[in-house]
Parts: C-alpha cells; structure tokens; sequence
C-alpha cells in the first residue's frame, strides 16, 4: 500500500506526541535527591581506616529499609564519598551485630552477604544503562554494566568488564559466627575515574557536573538462607527497583 503524504505527515506527529509523552513520563518519574561530592583536598590512603582526610566528605545515613523483618534488622549505615581527577573514593561505616560472608568467586553472588553496592552512570539524567560495583567482606566483587531493556525487555548484565579498583575493610567482630555479637565493619574504595574512560564527555570529571546514582547496602544477618535487609541512601520504591534509574539520585561534583 503506497503511503500518502497526509499520512505520512500523521506518523511523524504520532512519534513526535509519543516522544513528547516520554520525555513527560521521565520528567514526572525522576525526583532525584542529591548527594554533593566534595574534592579531596588530601592524599587519601584506602586501608578501611575513617582517617582525616575523609572529615571534609559528607556523611549521610542508610535510613531507608527493605525486607526488614526482625527487631535488629535495621543497622545503621554511614556513608561517604570524595573525588578528585583520578579516583572516585567510597567509604561505608556499617553497625552490624552478625557479620557474614560466603561468596569468594568473582563475579558471582556476594549481594547475598553482608555487601556493599554502588550504581552509577556518567548522565545528569537517568538513562538504561549503568556501571555497578558490589563487594562482600571477603573483597569479592561483582562489578558489571546493566543494560535495563538488553533484549525483548528483558535486562542485561555484562560481566565483562572487571576493572582494577582498590578496596580494604576493617571487621569489628567476627566473620560467619552468630554466636557472639558483632559491632560492625568498614569498607573503603578507590574506583578509577578511567573505568568511565569514553562515557565522562556526557558529564565529565569537574566542579558541577551531576551523575546519576544509588549507593546501598545487603545485610545478611541469618546464619543460612539468603535473607537479606536492603538500605539506600535515599528512598526507592522496593528493593526490586535498585536497578532502575528513575530511582537514583544525582551525585554532584563540588570544590568548596
């Protein structure tokens, strides 16, 4: 059937409203927070270790709660971060009463411990695709790209990628044993900026760029099963949705 220009003319003004009607979607659906980052102004030492360099860094609580269930499931998280040209720095100060670790294969399954985890993508505005990095108490990582909508709507994880990155803990406890009570555990990160190296054009590494993010943490207090209580920096709707980017936030590149 030969299409007319009339009828031409109505497809494009379908795309263009549909579009329109996206673009209104993505505005309504994206209330971010922010998180302001400051620069380092002093060389930081990643040994698990809350030293001063860290005193300019903002701290913020993990007062958002999924899957609690018992009466010590809600264990506060202080969270912090720095940047400067070479590293983004992550610091994670956790109370935790029973301190468990399984995982030791890269890769592998370490959100099913007591894990720290952190998303982000190089935009100011929330795209399908961001870098994650997650961690248990035995330093294994699970670090990938997550591609939202790979295939017939269906997400991806490209595991790929395994990027050099330094990370130490301090364990105030002891490991894998509910007899005791533990206090908790630190963990520290130097993620390189060039893991980003080809996407920062979009926002790069300077004072007043915003990328977009989600900084949180499992918490596996059950000696067996995988039971885990999930907390964010800032709100979301379940923790099913710690992968969708219309719940991040933006995280903001600041000097003063």
């Amino acid at each position: 059937m030969k299409t007319t220009p009339y009828g031409i003319l109505l497809m494009l003004m379908i795309l263009t409203i549909s579009c329109q009607e996206n673009k209104k979607k993505k505005a309504k659906e994206f209330h971010p927070k922010t998180y302001k980052m400051h620069k380092a102004t002093s060389e930081i030492v990643v040994d698990g270790v809350l030293e001063e360099a860290w005193e300019k860094a903002v701290v913020k609580d993990f007062n958002n709660f999924y899957a609690a269930e018992k009466s010590h499931d809600k264990q506060n998280t202080k969270f912090r971060m720095l940047w400067d040209e070479e590293f983004l720095y992550l610091f994670y100060e956790c109370q935790d009463q029973f301190i468990t670790a399984r995982e030791k294969e890269r890769d592998g399954a370490p959100y099913f411990d007591d894990c720290a985890e952190f998303f982000l993508s190089p935009t100011a505005e929330p795209i399908g695709v961001h870098f994650g990095f997650e961690l248990n108490l035995y330093k294994t990582a699970n670090d990938f790209v997550f591609v939202n909508d790979f295939y017939e709507g269906v997400f991806g994880s490209i595991k790929g990628l395994n990027p050099a990155y330094e990370t130490e803990i301090t364990i105030n406890g002891t490991l894998n044993d509910n007899s005791d009570i533990d206090t908790g555990w630190t963990m520290e990160m130097a993620i390189p900026i060039s893991v980003f190296k080809g996407v920062t054009k979009f926002e790069p590494v300077q004072k007043g760029s915003r990328w977009t993010f989600l900084a949180l943490r499992q918490d596996r207090n059950d000696a067996t099963g995988d039971r885990r209580v999930t907390s964010t920096i800032f709100p979301i709707e379940s923790e099913e949705a710690v992968h969708d980017a219309n719940q991040f936030s933006w995280l903001e590149f600041v000097e003063e």
